[in-house]
């Protein structure tokens, strides 16, 4: 996914969230939906970070080693990025995430 294209808020926002339930009708679920979601992200960019400090990681030279203008300005970036959750909640209200409850769609289908 590319993070920098989100239009997620870069701070934290007050949402009225028996309005954000109103896709799935129970708050819990809601956020439960959102929080499974803003671990993938958070699992995902920790992968994409690790993979652009590996190409750092194989130099060990000293001189190397002190600071690497690159490497901090990648960590820079990836800190100013909004937080998963922010971005999580963002695509919630876009209407960006398929979700599913077997057990709902279980009970549905007995009646």
């Amino acid at each position: 996914m590319d993070y920098k294209k989100t239009n997620a808020p870069l701070n934290t926002v007050t949402r009225d969230m028996i309005e954000m339930a109103e896709q799935t009708g129970n708050v819990y679920e809601t956020v439960c939906i959102i929080g499974k979601r803003a671990n993938q992200i958070a699992v995902d960019m920790k992968k994409e970070l690790e993979k652009k400090l590996q190409e750092f990681a194989s130099s060990d030279n000293l001189e190397e080693v002190s600071e690497n203008r690159e490497q901090i300005e990648i960590s820079k970036f990836y800190e100013k990025l909004p937080k998963p959750t922010l971005i999580a909640t963002q695509e919630y209200l876009e209407h960006k995430l398929y979700f599913a409850n077997p057990s709902r769609e279980r009970d549905h289908l007995g009646d």
